[in-house]
């Protein structure tokens, strides 16, 4: 589209100056030029004086010329070195009470200014790819098309590629196109040339150049998840063991005093009652262990939950009612309904209940029950007025137990019911009270 002519042929801003001061200068040299030539001079004289009239004149209009523009190419020029990105340029005849030496003053506190954003920039960047090449996390990112922008050098060492041969490439081709679209709180089991396990996700979006991009962190689990396993079984083995050696090692040395009665020549009198004796010991602890290996076996095989709408106040009431030791306080909350196994979270609340009764039980205190609503989630809280929680390192321990006859699965399984629910359990002492309070969550 052409431009109307009036503007494509514009005066310049130089040529517009020039004009300007001939038109202020004309009318005073067309004055003395009229009275010298119309005047009774001589020719010498009149010749002489407009020579020196045009040449004063000329020489004023192009020093006002060069005064007004060389200035404005200046800044031009320290203008265009700031856009190049060269901050090390001054402007000379920056000075106060000035109107141009203001303006360049104000152009040299603008290229300062950029120079140390500029240095601040570079060594942010210069920070942030040294944390993204020592952290031991894969970082990506990707434009709005997916196509690969930054690696860092665990994701290099992810895909076994140097990032020259992976910038640019889709998601697909190189894999992780599921990491993008799948769900943050589930790991994923993925294959990738440097490494086989299970990885954590991690996504964010940010924008470069006004365009959506998206980051992608990839965390190995394989290694914490293996320590927290080992953990896991140490913990399992040493209670194992522990309530193993309480069965066997007295059932050992029952064992070899009733072997050592036995091989005595004549036999004592009253060997048939120690011989008595000793076999109820072993049947004893025989029983003791069996019931051990059962409650393990009802921890590692609780089916999964059957999914009812059930009515939060009926199941509590039940529960209340099945704790004979002690009455429990019910404190009714809203009418909230739940999906949920009516069988299993009744059996969960009878645990707390039983736990609290016996902790209240010990100070002569009450146990209280009652429910309510958050956000999309029901609480319901048990509360004591027992000693409260001496040591909560152990709580959820399977089998790890403080009363005497306990078989230490009560929170675990509790535990364990509530997280297949999608819920939890949190046990915490009491801010308003003596006791403990157990929070039991549950979603809607």
């Amino acid at each position: 589209m052409k431009r109307p002519r009036k503007l494509r042929h514009r005066i310049s801003h130089e040529n517009h100056l020039t004009l300007l001061s001939i038109g202020a200068v004309m009318p005073a040299a067309i004055v003395a030029l009229s009275l010298l030539w119309f005047g009774d001079y001589s020719a010498k004289v009149q010749w002489t004086l407009t020579l020196l009239i045009v040449a004063v004149a000329f020489g004023c209009l192009f020093s006002a010329r060069e005064h007004v523009i060389r200035p404005w190419q200046t800044t031009t020029n320290l203008l265009a070195a700031l856009r190049e990105g060269d901050y090390s340029i001054r402007a000379r005849g920056a000075r106060e009470n000035d109107a141009l030496g203001e303006a360049l003053l104000e152009v040299n506190a603008l290229g300062e200014t950029l120079r140390v954003q500029r240095l601040g920039a570079f060594e942010a960047t210069a920070l942030l790819r040294t944390i993204m090449a020592e952290i031991d996390v894969a970082v990506f990112t990707f434009d709005p098309e997916r196509k690969l922008r930054l690696v860092n050098r665990a994701g290099e060492n992810l895909l076994r590629q140097p990032m020259d041969k992976l910038l640019g490439r889709h998601a697909r081709d190189l894999g992780l196109e599921v990491c993008l679209d799948s769900h943050e709180d589930v790991p994923l089991t993925l294959t990738f040339p440097g490494g086989t396990g299970r990885w954590g996700v991690s996504r964010s979006t940010f924008r470069e150049h006004g365009l959506p991009h998206e980051l992608l962190v990839l965390r190995d689990l394989s290694r914490t998840l293996r320590e927290e396993e080992r953990i896991a079984w140490q913990r399992l083995v040493r209670v194992l063991g522990h309530e193993l050696n309480n069965s066997l090692a007295p059932i050992k040395s029952v064992a070899g005093s009733l072997e050592d009665l036995l091989q005595r020549d004549p036999l004592p009198s009253d060997w048939q009652e120690d011989a008595r004796s000793g076999l109820n010991v072993i049947a004893s602890r025989a029983e003791s262990l069996s019931r051990f290996m059962q409650a393990y076996a009802r921890l590692a095989r609780l089916p999964p939950p059957q999914k009812e709408r059930m009515s939060v106040a009926e199941v509590v009431a039940r529960a209340a009612n099945m704790e004979t030791s002690l009455p429990v306080q019910v404190h009714s909350g809203p009418a909230s309904s739940i999906r949920a196994d009516a069988a299993q979270i009744e059996q969960v609340l009878i645990n707390l209940l039983h736990n609290a009764a016996e902790a209240s039980l010990e100070t002569g205190g009450a146990v209280m029950i009652g429910w309510k609503e958050t956000g999309d989630c029901v609480e319901i809280i048990v509360r004591d007025e027992g000693q409260g929680i001496m040591n909560s390192t152990n709580l959820f321990v399977p089998f790890f137990t403080t009363k005497p006859g306990g078989s230490g699965i009560g929170l675990a399984l509790s535990r364990q019911i509530a997280e297949a629910h999608g819920g939890s359990l949190t046990l915490s002492n009491r801010t308003d009270a003596r006791g403990a309070e157990a929070v039991f969550r549950l979603p809607k």
